[in-house]
């Protein structure tokens, strides 16, 4: 929970309780602490530790650029300081969190202390007067287990917008023309979404095996991995290829700054190396440094969206959908020569040859029968969006490849929603669920979501505590 660094700034107002709503920020504190997330404290800058006054509000945002928090949460200690809040949380230009602990009962005299709900609905309608986006999770206590939950799913949403921000792509060669569908609009990425593109021709990524192999120390132990965690069904030559491409794809990443890859994979690349990419590829993926397919920038845009979602918790893994389940009318194959990450597997995974290709250097395995999301970030005529939703593993025939029989609630529902579009037979998949926390964060990055399961209010009930 530590990559992720909060801005804390407790609010109160001053014709209620400073006693009580001081009480409640340093509850909060604690709790944070043992929960382990990282925040950054006001109480420097202001002699309670709770945001009211504007001089403080101005050193406040100052000490969290210099911080550069990553969200901002705002606990309402009593009523709060709603314009205040609002000015800070414009200027920061972060993910805003609103929460505030119950009230408590009235006293027998019928007063009030803190009057924290009321304040909530006040710093709401001012957001939204200043179009400041955030995320509520409604009254709980602290102890109660939605609140935990609603940190955490926070810091995530805080992970999703940050990776949105610094989203630079390895584009390992042009898309290869048989797969229109693939295109993209470069200028209009970073137009939109500061997507930044780091084009490189095929040969600069032989060059860079050359230089890998002569060095030989990361190959060798590319090579000893495989061995380890994989059963070896092609030639030592060809294995050394193989560990030659993952590390100088991981070196020219590294050179451009980028955070994901897309490489053409077929078929020049093949002619020049003697080896399929999948296996290179699902080496990397499991490093967590996506690698897509057929220079699908919008499949590598929704990996690192996945990736970021996933807190390193389960990798992500990119996927053709391609055919109905032959006995299941709600399940559909998800399938790929070879790319998926080894902790995808539910057994040890072969590198060999594909279904379709005759060069070696593909994956082999099925994947786990287990929950998982699927998603797919795209757009034409300058509309963009996010299609999201759940689908769990289901029994079904062997095929070639890295793959997965995926359960889903409607597949033709599904199936419209894909071949209407905007998307293509391309998704990314991860075993885990984070469709509240992609949902939640495409409120910050101007993305619209798709919910293919058509259970908005459902999600929307996860996130406010329900």
């Amino acid at each position: 929970m530590k990559k992720i660094k909060l801005g804390f700034a407790p609010t109160r107002r001053s014709i209620f309780s400073a006693p009580a709503a001081e009480q409640y920020a340093n509850l909060t504190r604690k709790k944070l602490e043992e929960l382990q997330i990282e925040f950054v404290d006001i109480k420097e800058f202001s002699s309670d530790g709770l945001l009211h006054d504007d001089r403080d509000r101005i050193e406040i945002e100052a000490y969290f650029k210099q911080e550069k928090i990553d969200g901002l949460f705002v606990p309402h200690g009593n009523f709060g300081t709603e314009y205040e809040v609002a000015r800070l949380a414009k200027a920061l230009d972060v993910p805003v969190l609103l929460w505030g602990p119950r009230d408590e009962r009235p006293n027998e005299e019928g007063i009030r202390l803190r009057d924290s709900l009321c304040g909530l609905f006040a710093t709401g309608k001012v957001l939204r007067r200043f179009q400041v986006p955030f995320t509520y999770l409604c009254n709980c206590d602290l102890d109660d287990p939605e609140f935990e939950r609603g940190i955490k799913n926070f810091i995530a949403v805080c992970n999703v917008v940050k990776a949105s921000k610094d989203m630079r792509i390895l584009q390992i060669g042009p898309r290869p023309f048989d797969f229109w569908s693939t295109m993209c609009n470069e200028g209009e990425l970073l137009e939109k979404f500061n997507v930044q593109l780091a084009p490189i021709p095929l040969p600069e990524l032989t060059k860079e095996m050359n230089l890998v192999k002569q060095e030989e120390t990361e190959v060798e132990k590319t090579i000893a991995y495989c061995k380890e965690n994989f059963n070896i069904a092609i030639t030592d030559e060809q294995l050394e290829n193989v560990a030659a491409l993952k590390v100088a794809m991981r070196n020219l990443a590294k050179a451009y700054g980028c955070r994901a890859i897309a490489i053409q994979c077929w078929n020049a690349l093949q002619d020049e190396i003697g080896i399929m990419p999948c296996a290179a590829n699902s080496l990397l993926n499991e490093e967590g440094l996506p690698v897509v397919c057929e220079t699908d920038i919008h499949g590598a845009i929704t990996s690192i969206l996945v990736e970021a979602a996933g807190m390193d918790e389960a990798r992500s893994f990119f996927a053709d959908w391609t055919v109905r389940h032959p006995d299941n009318d709600n399940a559909v194959l998800l399938q790929h020569c070879g790319p998926w990450p080894i902790s995808c597997a539910a057994c040890k995974p072969t590198i060999g040859y594909p279904l379709a290709f005759s060069y070696p250097g593909t994956v082999e395995a099925q994947a786990k029968q287990s929950d998982m999301t699927l998603c797919r970030f795209d757009g034409d005529n300058s509309e963009y969006s996010l299609l999201l939703g759940k689908a769990k593993g289901v029994e079904g025939p062997y095929t070639k490849g890295t793959y997965v029989w995926a359960e889903v609630e409607n597949w033709k529902r599904l199936e419209a929603k894909i071949v209407e579009g905007p998307y293509i037979h391309h998704c990314v998949g991860i075993h885990k669920d984070i469709v509240p926390i992609l949902y939640e964060a495409c409120k910050y990055i101007g993305i619209t979501v798709d919910l293919y399961d058509e259970n908005e209010e459902e999600v929307k009930a996860y996130i406010r505590g329900e």
